[in-house]
């Protein structure tokens, strides 16, 4: 019988002429187009328009990759500085390394500096970017089965992944299948983006928190698959940078989800755009926020209640 297993791709380069176009930055850019596209739908449904949403994600995106870039420079700096190194290739962003961490930091600071601008919340956008972000990630992670990187040990389960020779981890050369961490970590976000969106409708989770319910998901999940992992990487007392990463963050997302949850019950408010009216009289009051944004209407068993009413929740701290 002959044994099942995944088949390591044939090729990861194709030239088209001069024009070198690789797998692993199709893979970036398909998760960015999913990702915009989702957090767009989500957003248009909330009230926002368009023309706001991609102002603030060009820039997000923007920082987002050079965070990543960065991020992987500084915790796997040994490729790129010392004896027999190039330090000019932390430039070569298409041969690959991307750090996710340095990506969700660079693309949410300058996510809240667009909301400042454009006078919107930024705890919405956060929780509308949340299920598009992981769908982004799922995408991203078949470059690295294109790459033939990052996989896990070796297993003869059915679903083990074939690694061609040239591509075996020094110490692993007699094995020809390992876990497929890039498809556990896919297969991890896409159910990930699922929950969060049937999080958000059955219990109303929005002010900031599914956000940090995202943070939670995908920490956990991230923690397990690099414990897999068998790729050279930094470690410390026998685990990977990274799983102290993935912890540190996951412990952060928790304190972060229970405070929020305490502090901002109910359902994040319509990201709604503001009035030119509105954003000139918060300029000439000097007023340092993010603007309004419409809550949720207020009950009322009379027919001419106002949708707009502020509710007994309290206004929320769109600065946050």
């Amino acid at each position: 019988m002959t044994p099942l297993f995944i088949p390591s791709p044939p090729v990861g380069v194709w030239y088209l002429g001069p024009i070198l176009i690789r797998a692993y930055a199709l893979s970036i850019i398909t998760g960015i187009i999913l990702g915009w596209w989702i957090t767009g739908r989500r957003w248009r449904a909330r009230g926002g328009t368009q023309e706001t949403l991609d102002g603030i994600l060009i820039w997000a995106v923007l920082a987002g990759i050079v965070g990543a870039r960065i991020y992987h420079v500084i915790t796997d700096n040994e490729l790129y500085f010392g004896p027999g190194r190039t330090w000019y290739r932390m430039f070569y962003i298409w041969e690959g390394g991307l750090g996710i961490w340095g990506a969700v930091a660079g693309g949410a600071l300058a996510a809240w500096w667009g909301c400042r601008r454009a006078h919107v919340s930024f705890s919405s956008l956060a929780d509308v970017v949340a299920p598009g972000l992981l769908v982004a990630q799922a995408a991203g992670r078949i470059g690295n089965y294109f790459n033939q990187e990052l996989y896990g040990g070796p297993t003869t389960l059915p679903w083990g992944l074939e690694i061609d020779p040239a591509h075996r981890i020094s110490g692993y050369e007699q094995y020809a299948t390992y876990h497929p961490t890039f498809l556990y970590e896919l297969l991890w976000c896409l159910v990930g983006a699922a929950v969060l969106v049937l999080v958000e409708r059955r219990l109303r989770l929005g002010r900031g928190k599914l956000f940090a319910a995202y943070i939670v998901w995908y920490t956990l999940g991230r923690f397990w698959v690099e414990g897999l992992r068998i790729d050279p990487a930094n470690r410390f007392d026998g685990f990977r940078l990274n799983s102290y990463t993935s912890l540190i963050v996951f412990v952060g997302g928790v304190i972060l989800l229970v405070a929020l949850l305490i502090r901002r019950p109910g359902l994040s408010p319509v990201p709604i755009e503001p009035t030119r009216e509105q954003v000139i009289a918060d300029d000439d009051a000097d007023a340092p926020h993010d603007g309004p944004a419409l809550r949720e209407p207020a009950h009322s068993a009379g027919p001419t209640a106002n949708a707009e009413t502020t509710t007994n929740e309290g206004p929320e701290d769109l600065t946050s």
